[in-house]
Parts: C-alpha cells; structure tokens; sequence
C-alpha cells in the first residue's frame, strides 16, 4: 500500500514539477510580457489573497512531498531481500523468501497435471503460509490435485529449510486447454 502511494505521490510531483519548469522555461526565454509578468506578481502580493494562499499551500504540499522522496531515497532497508532468520547451535541462517518460493514452485511442479505456477510466502508466528496459484489440465480431480500439491509443498518446504509450514493455500485459477490439432483434408 505504501508503494502505491509513492508512486502516486511520484506521479502527481513530476507533473507540478515538470509544469514548474515549463513556466520557467517559457518565462526566462521571453515567451510572456514584462507587464503581464508584473500583473501576476502584484496579484499574488495583493488583492488576491485566495490565489496567494492557494500557492502558498501548493508549494508547502510540494515542499512535503520532496522531503518524502528524500527520505525513501536515503533511508536503509537493513537487508536487500526479506529473510527467515534462524538461530542454530553453530550460528545464524538466513534463508531468503525468494529461495522458499522457488522451492514452493519447485515442489507444487512434481504434481501431476499442474501448470504455471505461481507461489507467495508470508512469515507468520505460526510459521510459514504458503500460497499456489496454478493453472490445471483438467484431466483429473481438483481436490486430489490440491492436496497431493499441498502435501508435497509443505513436505518439501520443511526438509528442506527446517522451518514448520503453517498452512499451504492452493488455488486453482483456470483450466489450461490443450492444443487442438486439426487433420487437414486434400480433396
């Protein structure tokens, strides 16, 4: 969600930003009349107190938004990737998310029947939830298919790193359609 944001936030600051600069542009190269120009700023200073604090409050929500970006662009994340940390008799391990999906795909594609697969990884208390999203071929019964796939995947998952699997979620999306062959007929 807050990636979102950032990227809204991105988005509606490069437009106000690229504006800026086309005013500028277009006003340090002559493109708008000195008393026009002197009209404008005196309408700032003056009278027009509505469009005064209109600018005032655009610059402030620019001013915020640049010290958001600011702050994203230096701030350290602690590591590149999430990890699962654990702690052994013989020092820490560190097994990143990516390398539990991988192996999640890896153990889901021994399934019979099972094509693109698709897998998330959250770190619970509980231990690891798992989620498969797989398209099948339809050839056989969708509930065995699910779970021979979450059997396996948990199986795999906990021999493989140790770590206790909480739940594996499968989800089947669609049914994959196996390519037609037509005969062609010379007459």
């Amino acid at each position: 969600m807050i990636r979102m944001l950032d990227r809204l936030l991105l988005f509606l600051y490069s437009i106000a930003i690229g504006v800026a600069a086309i005013i500028a542009i277009v006003a340090a190269s002559g493109g708008f009349s000195e008393k026009w120009l002197n009209e404008v700023v005196s309408e700032f200073t003056g009278a027009a107190r509505a469009i005064q604090a209109s600018v005032i409050i655009g610059a402030i929500i620019i001013l915020l938004i640049s010290i958001r970006f600011f702050i994203v662009s230096v701030r350290r994340e602690g590591g590149s990737l999430p990890s699962i940390n654990q702690r052994t008799e013989h020092g820490d391990i560190r097994i990143s998310v990516e390398t539990v999906e991988n192996l999640a795909l890896k153990a889901a594609s021994r399934t019979r029947g099972v094509k693109d697969l698709r897998a998330r990884v959250r770190v619970t208390e509980a231990g690891l939830e798992i989620m498969i999203r797989a398209f099948v071929d339809g050839e056989g019964s969708i509930p065995t298919l699910s779970e021979e796939m979450q059997r396996t995947v948990s199986g795999q998952i906990e021999e493989a790193t140790g770590i206790p699997v909480a739940e594996v979620s499968v989800f089947i999306a669609n049914v994959t359609q196996a390519p037609t062959t037509y005969k062609s007929r010379v007459e």
